[in-house]
């Protein structure tokens, strides 16, 4: 695997001498302050590969944008909307741009509204360490009262719905406002930040638009850059929900295997090609994430390992994220098929044997504590996962010992 890692830019509170401090080989980034729906231009793309080149000490680093994560979908485009056709062809344009850059792999997601929903950024572990957690009874008192989405009681059981309702009782004005902001966070370091007026906004542009219209509206677009992308050399890997079930009356196209294959097979063309994030994935008990790695593998082109504990085996539930080689994902044996995956193609030739993997997230530990930096996007945490992660690979690579 290539041990990459995740920026958010110069803001960013772990610096490229972090990364490399951790061990890190590649740099995976975007151009966040670009607003969604326009073109990467040759001149912001090529700032962004300079902000990693040097150390602070002006120092070269070594480092190169190795994948692109997040090149956004804009909710024209989901939708069909507004100027959407212009948004597909901006996007073809900038996909160009990074191919001629140097840069062969760009990540995308499809999800409506919201690129993930958590309701606590900063939950507290009985060891002291913070991570992130999908609490699904908080979610409610969120949609059911604070966001008051029509319709939303009807679509959490009737437990769920009472203890939401006990809940938000309890909830004083801060910690109303505190839940509202976890669940709208969005992407960090993204250019848009939502507010609750801008929720409902969205929620009603997504009104006509079904599972099944989804889905279409998916293949229409992988059908205009698909080909691009396989004529100039680029790879696509689509990131799956996060969580993996409907959220928000919202639909969802990119939460199980069945999902995967589908949009696969929708452009049969090795450039369409999907993220395999065992942490996005890991929140439901139906995904069996290593049989996935040997299914799906020739088309995964890029890793999140990262792991989830649910707190019970619904298919929407809650959970929390666990430690890299904790929770309920079997981390070995997904190393052990992403291995085997890269073996077949170092003998089938092809040029993309090595996939590039970032130990994704990772839970608040020591120093990052007070950090202020992007949640899930600690220093120490993610160090401790690859350094995890890297253990399990060269354990894996070497064999049996005797």
């Amino acid at each position: 695997m290539r041990h990459t890692w995740r920026w958010f830019g110069p803001k960013d509170r772990v610096s490229i001498d972090d990364m490399l401090q951790a061990g890190v080989q590649g740099v995976v980034t975007a151009l966040h302050h670009v607003p969604t729906g326009t073109v990467w231009s040759p001149g912001e793309i090529a700032r962004r590969q300079a902000e990693l080149a040097l150390m602070a000490d002006g120092a070269p680093s070594g480092l190169k944008w190795e994948v692109v994560e997040s090149l956004p979908v804009s909710e024209a485009i989901k939708t069909q909307t507004g100027d959407w056709r212009a948004h597909v062809e901006n996007w073809i344009t900038s996909m160009r741009n990074l191919k001629d850059a140097g840069i062969e792999v760009i990540c995308y997601n499809f999800m409506p509204v919201l690129d993930w929903t958590r309701t606590d950024l900063a939950w507290r572990r009985p060891n002291g360490a913070r991570c992130m957690r999908f609490d699904f009874t908080d979610f409610a008192a969120f949609d059911i009262h604070i966001l008051q989405r029509k319709g939303a009681a009807e679509d959490f059981p009737e437990e769920v719905r009472d203890e939401a309702a006990r809940r938000f009782a309890q909830m004083d004005e801060a910690r109303r406002e505190e839940l509202a902001g976890n669940v709208v966070f969005g992407l960090p370091g993204a250019a848009e930040h939502f507010t609750l007026q801008d929720v409902r906004a969205l929620l009603d542009s997504y009104a006509p638009v079904t599972d099944a219209v989804l889905r279409r509206h998916f293949h229409d677009f992988l059908e205009q850059v698909v080909p691009v992308a396989q004529e100039i050399g680029v790879r696509l890997c689509c990131h799956p929900d996060d969580p993996p079930f409907g959220l928000l009356g919202l639909p969802r196209v990119m939460s199980t295997e069945a999902d995967y294959a589908e949009r696969m097979a929708a452009v049969d063309l090795p450039a369409n090609g999907i993220t395999l994030c065992s942490g996005s994935l890991g929140a439901r008990p139906d995904n069996d994430l290593p049989g996935m790695m040997e299914r799906l593998g020739d088309r995964v082109h890029f890793l999140h390992l990262r792991n989830v504990r649910r707190d019970s085996d619904a298919i929407r539930g809650s959970f929390f994220e666990d430690e890299h080689l904790g929770g309920q994902t079997d981390m070995v044996a997904l190393v052990a098929a992403v291995l085997r995956e890269e073996a077949r193609r170092r003998e089938a030739g092809r040029a993309d044997a090595v996939i590039p993997m970032r130990p994704d997230h990772g839970q608040d530990i020591l120093d990052d504590i007070g950090r202020g930096g992007q949640p899930g996007y600690p220093a120490i945490g993610r160090l401790k996962g690859l350094a995890e992660l890297r253990g399990v690979e060269l354990a894996l690579s070497h064999g049996a010992r005797t």
